[in-house]
Parts: structure tokens; sequence; C-alpha cells
């Protein structure tokens, strides 16, 4: 229940941060990402305080034995960028760029009822589900078409003897 509280409190401040920050707004979002005609680089200092403020209390955070809330920290370690990952940051740009928003202000905004954010909201989530059901189609495929092990030929179980 504890772990609960945590989540949501933080999810609450997250979305407070992005309200208060602008970028829910996505005229704001835009105009941020937009160089080439009437730039705001207003954004660029809320990611430059959310990196300072990160960079401070991940170092202390870490330093700990464990989480308060968990059992252990849940630090991601694979370093690898493989067609998965690209494909989906370039698919999180796409999908930012039309909609001007990313996924974390666009719910938050959702959330006021604005039919902008309610469209975006829907069609986040059914982007979701459908990369979903492709996964699992594509993994009972490839387990379907996989090939049986061949078995390997030890001097025990040679035709030759």
């Amino acid at each position: 229940m504890r772990a609960l509280l945590t989540s949501g409190l933080a999810g609450f401040v997250f979305a407070l941060g992005l309200g208060v920050s602008g970028m829910t707004q996505a005229d704001k979002v835009i105009g941020f990402l937009n160089l080439a005609d009437n730039w705001d680089p207003s954004l660029a200092l809320v990611m430059a305080g959310a990196i300072g403020v990160h960079l401070v209390l991940y170092r202390w955070i870490v330093r700990r034995p464990s989480p308060l809330f968990g059992e252990h920290f849940g630090i991601p370690t694979r370093t690898d960028i493989d067609p998965k990952l690209v494909s989906g940051a370039a698919l999180f740009g796409v999908g930012w760029a039309i909609g001007g928003y990313c996924p974390g202000p666009g719910l938050v905004s959702a959330a006021s009822g604005a039919p902008h954010a309610l469209t975006f909201a829907g069609a986040l989530t059914a982007g979701m589900v459908l990369y979903h059901v492709a996964e699992a189609r594509l993994q009972r495929s490839t387990i379907a078409h996989t090939p049986a092990p061949t078995p390997q030929l030890t001097p025990e179980r040679s035709p030759l003897g």
C-alpha cells in the first residue's frame, strides 16, 4: 500500500510540474520544437531544471542499500541499440510531432477534457494496444515456425559406434 501511495504522489508531483511548466500546452511544445519559426526556448529551462534535480537526487538515492518503498532499484542495464528501440523512438517522435504532446503531458492534458488532448490520449492507448497485439502475434508466429533443435551427435550417440 505504501508503494502505491508513493507512486501516486510521484505521479501527482510529475503532473503538477508538467502543468506549471507549460508542457501540457501543445502550442508551447511545438513552439519549442520548431526552431525555424518563432522559437520558444522556455522549455529548455524546464528540461535543464529537471535534469539538474535528477542528477543530484539520483546520486544521493542510489547510495542507499535499497529504495524506501521497494526491495531493489529498477535501474536498466541494457545498452544495446536494436531495431525495436530505433523504430520505437522514431514512432515516439512522429507521434509527438503530429499530436504536439509526448505521453506524460498528453495524459495530464487529457484530464482537462480538451478534445485535442482526449484524441491524443485515445490514439496513444490504441497504439499501445495495437503494439501488444502485434507483439503477441509475432511471438506466436516465431514460436510456431521455429524448427526443433537437431540432436547433437556425441561419441556415445554416434551411429558409427
